[in-house]
């Protein structure tokens, strides 16, 4: 069977003026190596997620390279893109595990987001994001992005100080020094370096951190030493509602990123399409059917939810370089890569205060790409309805409020969610009533998940 890409030139380069477009590619050795750059520029921010959850790094890393394949595929080859783990993911996660190791309840969670994505990706498939945008215009999108990250805050004080509750044996203060060494380690590359280097300094920052933790003595070589270079990845069982009704309680803390990956997936087809020059929206229903898949096949195996990755768009717009047998070399070398669980083993091995110095900048990162949503869409707050549908929200999100009716508990991710909804369309709804005029909502513009420089 042929394969369905053209030779794009002479397969060894690409002019200044030209840009190689998803069904062209280079040749299979400078594909592979652009596939290799692809696999970097994810692996830090994927394997962060299972690193800070407890996942299994390579169950992340199988999904993550199968969830890229099956998105290759639902879009015929037409939009190139890698799924990650998605960062929305972190806190929902977080509270279904509440400390405990029942990773399998909070698969559950990610199981149900994706079947709700591929609902999602039907129904815009059908209808378009028409719908979307009327219900989640940029300042409630906003808003809720910008709480998922800013309710993480709390959890960054533990790691910090090497997460004394479980290892109370840790010198405290050797912690804070490791945390910090981190943290100026980022920001001194994010300063220092451009491009690739660049792009990649939470990765490179973990490296460092990372080294100056082996020489502090906080790290644990011990499991690393004992395991295989070859074996399968470590998967796990998704939990059973039925056998287990109390999982149902968990879906709302889960619900609202689903908002987030619409909003990533459909700001990566956009920008996809302004960098070659295509209207790619016809694909969007597709994009958001395939991330649904490949989050239900996450939630059923053990692995971390996937959304598309800003990251490389990086790689695509440095390089020019936008053909999808790239990502399908990517895809397949992830997949190898979660063959190995000594590459797991050393990713387990990176010590907490090292994560303290990274999520320290993560988390409020991850806030300010709701904040990005409002400045690229010129959200208003002169106005009152603005105003309060990103105040409300923020303080209920960051204080993390929580609602309990029945079985299911509503956390502040959720009850935030809820009120950047309801008071923006109540507000919205009186002003028409009172004869106020009010502005249609405009489309989301956003990117695609990337770890924020």
């Amino acid at each position: 069977m042929a394969l369905p890409w053209k030779l794009h030139a002479e397969g060894n380069s690409v002019k200044a003026d030209a840009i190689v477009l998803p069904e062209e590619r280079l040749s299979w050795p400078r594909t592979i190596g652009f596939g290799a750059q692809h696999v970097v520029a994810m692996f830090g921010a994927t394997f962060l997620v299972p690193l800070i959850t407890g996942f299994s790094p390579t169950a992340t890393l199988f999904f993550s390279g199968l969830g890229t394949l099956l998105f290759l595929l639902i879009t015929g080859n037409r939009l190139p893109s890698y799924l990650g783990s998605s960062f929305a993911f972190i806190a929902p996660i977080m509270a279904a595990t509440a400390g405990g190791d029942d990773l399998g309840r909070a698969s559950f969670g990610i199981l149900a987001i994706g079947v709700l994505m591929a609902i999602v990706g039907l129904i815009v498939n059908r209808w378009g994001t028409g719908w979307v945008n009327a219900l989640m215009p940029p300042v409630v999108m906003g808003s809720v992005v910008a709480l998922i990250g800013f309710n993480l805050a709390p959890a960054v004080k533990n790691n910090w100080l090497g997460d004394p509750a479980n290892h109370p044996d840790v010198d405290q203060g050797l912690s804070s020094w490791v945390a910090v060494a981190t943290l100026v380690a980022i920001l001194l590359i994010t300063v220092l370096f451009r491009g690739l280097i660049g792009r990649l300094s939470i990765v490179l920052g973990v490296a460092v951190g990372y080294i100056v933790a082996m020489l502090a003595g906080l790290v644990d070589f011990s499991a690393v030493k004992d395991a295989a270079w070859i074996g399968l990845p470590s998967f796990h069982a998704v939990g059973n509602p039925f056998a287990d009704p109390s999982l149902w309680g968990l879906l709302p803390a889960f619900l609202p990123v689903v908002l987030v990956l619409i909003a990533e997936n459909v700001g990566h087809v956009k920008s996809v399409g302004l960098m070659i020059n295509r209207n790619m929206d016809p694909v969007t229903g597709r994009a958001l059917l395939a991330d649904g898949v490949s989050t239900i096949l996450a939630g059923f195996g053990g692995g971390s939810g996937t959304t598309t990755y800003g990251e490389n768009i990086g790689v695509m717009a440095a390089t020019r370089v936008y053909s999808t047998a790239a990502y399908w070399a990517a895809g397949v070398m992830a997949i190898l890569l979660s063959f190995s669980p000594k590459v797991g083993q050393v990713i387990y091995s990176v010590p907490p205060a090292v994560l303290g110095g990274v999520t320290v900048a993560l988390y409020g990162l991850i806030g300010l790409i709701g904040i990005k949503i409002w400045i690229d869409n010129n959200v208003d707050f002169s106005k009152p309805i603005n105003q309060f549908s990103a105040a409300v929200p923020l303080i209920v999100g960051i204080a993390n409020f929580e609602l309990t009716i029945g079985s299911v508990q509503f956390g502040g991710i959720a009850l935030g969610t809820i009120s950047a909804v309801v008071v923006y369309h109540f507000m919205r709804a009186l002003a028409k009533i009172r004869g106020g005029q009010v502005e249609v909502a405009a489309p989301v513009v956003t990117a695609g998940e990337e770890t924020p420089r």
